[in-house]
């Protein structure tokens, strides 16, 4: 077991993974606008942040067709996030920075043998290149991603499923195992699980993630935990 800053105790971690290890959501909303804009259904950067980052890629483009009173079939869908995906996927190769602090405190707790998995809207093939690139890949026992689940958060699915398989493997409860989350639909999603939160600001400010146990300004801030 970790402690951290006021003495919020964690027998493992989930963490989200765009805004919180990485900060991909200008680059999934520029593979948006790529392929949204031809087709006079592209949105603005504050209208991602408002309405769509919360979402996993299915439903952003759901609601990007419901918007302009447009519909959108299944087979069509699954077309469209297998393109967001593609151009997704050339867009990391110019490569990938990390948050500050943030691969030091995965290999840290990794390092200290607390169980850590990723609960995340985006898609596989757009996780694993970056965890690759970051050399934390290793440090994750349990990875739940859009490809998982049926709803997006805020529905609690993807950190239910995210702790049941944290369970399996280490035996952890819902209140001694903390997800870190920046956004309010995560925190929702996290807190829908049973779980507690601490809210991060790297995309949104304190008062939009009020809802978390606690709030950090950097996850530099939790390097310094106690082990138990």
């Amino acid at each position: 077991m970790v402690a951290f800053l006021e003495g919020l105790q964690a027998d493992a971690v989930i963490f989200d993974f765009d805004g919180v290890i990485v900060d991909t959501e200008p680059l999934h909303y520029k593979a948006f606008q790529r392929i949204l804009e031809p087709l006079g259904l592209g949105f603005s950067w504050q209208e991602y942040v408002d309405t769509y980052m919360g979402f996993d890629d299915r439903d952003a483009f759901m609601e990007a067709f419901a918007a302009h009173g447009r519909s959108l079939d299944a087979d069509t869908l699954h077309s469209l996030v297998e393109h967001k995906a593609q151009i997704f996927q050339i867009i990391i190769q110019n490569g990938i920075i990390a948050y500050p602090g943030v691969t030091e405190l995965i290999k840290k707790l990794h390092h200290c043998q607390v169980p850590l998995a990723i609960s995340s809207g985006a898609l596989r093939s757009d996780i694993t290149p970056i965890l690759q690139q970051l050399d934390i890949a290793h440090c994750f026992d349990v990875i739940v991603t859009a490809d998982n689940v049926t709803k997006s958060k805020p529905d609690p699915e993807s950190y239910r499923l995210a702790f049941d398989r944290l369970n399996l493997r280490a035996g952890t409860s819902p209140e001694r195992t903390v997800a870190i989350e920046d956004t309010p639909a995560g925190i929702a999603s996290a807190k829908g699980a049973g779980l507690p939160v601490i809210g991060l600001t790297n995309s949104y400010p304190k008062e939009f993630l009020s809802d978390a146990t606690m709030i950090v300004d950097s996850l530099e801030e939790l390097i310094p935990f106690t082990v138990y």
